[in-house]
């Protein structure tokens, strides 16, 4: 079974004018937290990160420059592994703001921290792209999915977090479609998909490996599977992709220049085929995203399947191909 926990919060904050962002909010609240989280949890100053001797306990690059552990099997390719936090920045009210945010499995431990570097970042004279905010309350929706929120901070008040688990699953559904709401950027032999090439096994894939890191690196339960069964049978799957490409602005500021982020948005349709090994990944991913750029809402899906009805965690088995 698959144990991933999260949690998934909701910041509301409060402006005294009409909040301002581009065409791609996620890149800009990224990046003012990150600098943020820096100045709150940095004790050496250091300009690097990584010849820090804090480098493996300090939370920064736990959040930002994520390393594997020593000795990690996984990703020993790879210098960082994948960020445990994606961020979904919603819509701007006349005098408010919403940012759903969430948080994976033992980053939730550390909600504290960076609820703090949230409020500093959204406060500080340069704000979030402009827009000064102040965080009014913090809610939680528990569990994960159930569309239950409950407000865990006030301003002025003590944090309350209730306990991070994972999302219930619902039952197989005959048929679904999946509706990808921001760019997706997923990549085969080395180069992004675009709408006229995309298949499901494309968004599977990536998604089967980002939760693959995540539960080996933020869990204490490695995901164990047959990787390359469900792989060969996602291969198999018939979909109908009615997909285009979509670039979004963003000004990277450790590069000092603009830049392109592009992915694929629109539907892919899944009909009379047994999505029984699949299922589990493709609800988890709805909470996690899928492909590069997560952290920053990349990725983002929602599933629409008729009867959609949430069995308990416990209730869930995997099917694997025969």
């Amino acid at each position: 079974m698959l144990d991933l926990r999260i949690g998934r919060y909701r910041a509301r904050f409060v402006t005294e004018t009409p909040p301002r962002f581009g065409p791609f909010p996620g890149s800009a609240w990224r990046g003012a937290l990150g600098h943020a989280l820096k100045h709150t949890v940095c004790v050496t100053r250091e300009h690097l990160c990584r010849p820090c001797a804090l480098y493996s306990s300090c939370l920064y690059p736990y959040f930002y420059d994520t390393p594997p552990p020593p000795g990690a099997a996984k990703m020993r390719r790879y210098e960082t592994t994948p960020h445990p936090f994606v961020l979904e920045p919603g819509e701007a009210g006349a005098e408010s703001y919403v940012l759903d945010f969430v948080l994976i499995g033992q980053a939730n431990r550390h909600l504290a921290v960076f609820l703090h570097a949230l409020r500093q970042a959204a406060a500080s004279p340069r704000g979030v792209s402009g827009n000064r905010l102040t965080l009014a309350t913090l809610e939680q929706e528990h569990p994960p999915g159930s569309g239950g929120w409950q407000v865990i901070f006030r301003d002025g008040g003590t944090l309350t977090p209730l306990p991070a688990s994972t999302p219930a699953i619902p039952p197989v559904p005959a048929r679904c479609t999946i509706g990808i709401l921001t760019p997706l950027r997923v990549k085969r032999n080395g180069h992004h998909v675009g709408p006229t090439d995309f298949r499901f096994a494309d968004l599977f894939g990536a998604l089967l490996r980002r939760i693959s890191m995540l539960t080996a690196f933020h869990t204490d339960r490695p995901l164990e599977t047959d990787f390359r069964a469900l792989m060969v049978a996602a291969r198999n799957i018939p979909a109908v992709c009615r997909l285009t490409w979509q670039d979004l602005p963003r000004y990277s500021h450790r590069q000092h220049a603009a830049m392109k982020l592009g992915g694929v948005v629109g539907r892919i349709e899944l009909q009379d085929t047994d999505l029984s090994p699949f299922w589990p990944y493709l609800w988890l991913g709805c909470f996690v995203h899928a492909g590069s750029g997560a952290t920053m809402g990349l990725g983002r899906y929602q599933i629409d399947a008729a009867s959609l009805q949430a069995l308990p965690p416990q209730e869930i088995t995997e099917t694997m191909p025969g």
